[in-house]
């Protein structure tokens, strides 16, 4: 049995009424003379609901096992993406609309996670920090960094993001896959 002092982001486990809810974020409180609880932000494995509520600290729950399995993204055809298992070489196909944002950053032959909960493909996750090329953005223009000035750029998956005004087309930045912002220019 799981107990709130063990929860930790990402944690997958059955909640009272017999669902499979992932921990987004969650926060222990207590204040002066009241009893302590832990606030929770939880994302319902089947429906992707994202839902809030809080636990006392003497609750349990049942733990799911969580099977994660290597990946390499393929290719996406219509509205289904193709991922390959690298152990066994098995190509599983994933519905697009399950994947969410994490398809603006898709690139071919990307390597990937794919979280199983008893032997069924649930999700698939991406590497936190994706190196990306700058397919477009305009010049930056020089004495225009007063302040900590960003433009939009366009990535050669077809996202869109804001980045300082040094890059330019051609550079290559790494990319946070959780919150699609930049996170630095690397080397090409």
């Amino acid at each position: 049995m799981l107990s709130t002092t063990e929860f930790r982001e990402g944690l997958i486990f059955e909640d009272e009424n017999g669902q499979l809810v992932e921990i987004i974020e969650f926060q222990h409180h207590r204040k002066s003379q009241a009893r302590a609880v832990v606030r929770v932000k939880l994302r319902n494995i089947n429906t992707g609901a994202v839902i809030e509520t809080a636990y006392r600290p003497e609750d349990k729950f049942k733990e799911v096992e969580v099977e994660k399995r290597p990946f390499q993204y393929l290719y996406t055809n219509g509205d289904m993406a193709t991922f390959m298992n690298t152990e066994t070489y098995d190509q599983v196909e994933v519905e697009v609309k399950k994947l969410g944002d994490l398809t603006k950053y898709l690139k071919d032959n990307m390597d990937a996670i794919g979280i199983y909960i008893n032997d069924k493909l649930f999700n698939v996750e991406l590497p936190i920090k994706v190196p990306l090329k700058i397919a477009s953005t305009v010049p930056g223009v020089k004495g225009d960094t007063v302040a900590n000035t960003t433009k939009e750029a366009t990535l050669e998956t077809g996202a869109v993001i804001k980045v300082p005004l040094f890059i330019n087309e051609g550079d290559t930045v790494l990319v946070d896959t959780r919150t699609g912002n930049y996170v630095e220019r690397v080397a090409a």
